[in-house]
């Protein structure tokens, strides 16, 4: 198993919690974003960087990404391609999508944006925090463990 991290927007608070479990159990990473982005030094972490524009980091995860294996991501689009690659995804917010949950996270997106193309304010997502980052810590290593025995 690989594990792709979706370098755009990728938090801060958990970059130590990912390094720490690339360290511990050697797992072979990928970072892939459209500019530079340090979850910090390995051995086991290699960078991707893409030309600019829109979804042009996240067609390259699809690309690469093979079943079994692991991608961060909030993109719940770009979680939608890996599941069907029978693939892994958690989000930044420790939600693990799978076949059973992905499709309603897509139209919870895709009506959230018609009604923000209506010109509704919608306010956006809550800011990430600490409870984020412990949610997250939560499911990734859960699933770590089922996964690396």
């Amino acid at each position: 198993m690989k594990l792709y991290i979706d370098g755009d927007a990728f938090p801060n608070l958990l970059k130590p919690i990912v390094l720490r479990a690339i360290e511990r159990l050697k797992i072979e990473t990928l970072v892939v974003a459209n500019k530079k982005i340090n979850i910090g030094k390995s051995s086991h972490i290699e960078y991707i960087i893409v030309e600019q524009g829109a979804d042009v980091a996240d067609m390259k995860i699809v690309e690469l990404v093979e079943e079994g294996d692991l991608v961060i991501t909030a993109d719940i689009p770009l979680a939608d391609h890996i599941i069907t690659k029978n693939a892994h995804a958690i989000d930044h917010r420790g939600e693990l999508y799978s076949v059973d949950n992905i499709k309603q996270y897509l139209a919870m997106r895709d009506l959230m944006e018609s009604i923000r193309e209506s010109g509704e304010m919608t306010g956006g997502p809550k800011p990430f925090g600490q409870k984020d980052a412990h949610a997250f810590a939560n499911q990734f290593n859960a699933f770590l463990s089922k996964f690396f025995k």
